[in-house]
């Protein structure tokens, strides 16, 4: 094994138990589809609520562990406190997901740009559900 390798092989080890974290957050449903959701632009509670169809008590528990956890960050305006992704790694996960689920090949993080976008009303079963890009016709 080479110096490189060697080195390489320790970053992992150093950073392994970081990533099984990133990666625990992620395999609940409904935090994947909040992380999906705001992948684009901040939302507030109530926006994710009836975006989502997750009720205000499974949302609140859902967005603590993310805030605990570091991968949302949150912005106060008035009453209404909006929530985004503060975590780049989060971020490059969330667009990789898109890509190979969506397929369109357009980051999630440029779908706030994108007004041929439709979010499912309600998620079915604990299976995570993606935003779906309508294709853009061109003449």
């Amino acid at each position: 094994m080479s110096d490189d390798s060697i080195a390489a092989m320790e970053r992992l080890k150093d950073k392994a138990p970081q990533a099984a974290e990133l990666l625990r957050q992620l395999a609940n449903a409904n935090r994947l589809l909040i992380l999906c959701h705001i992948a684009a632009e901040e939302r507030s509670v109530g926006q994710l609520e009836t975006d989502l169809g997750i009720r205000q008590p499974a949302l609140s528990q859902q967005l603590a562990e993310l805030r605990q956890y570091g991968l949302v960050k949150t912005r106060r305006q008035s009453r209404s406190i909006y929530y985004s992704i503060a975590d780049d790694r989060a971020q490059a996960v969330m667009d990789m997901l898109h890509d190979i689920f969506c397929g369109d090949g357009q980051p999630v993080s440029t779908r706030a740009k994108n007004p041929r976008v439709e979010t499912p009303a309600r998620p079915r079963g604990d299976a995570a559900q993606f935003a779906r890009v309508a294709p853009v016709l061109r003449r």
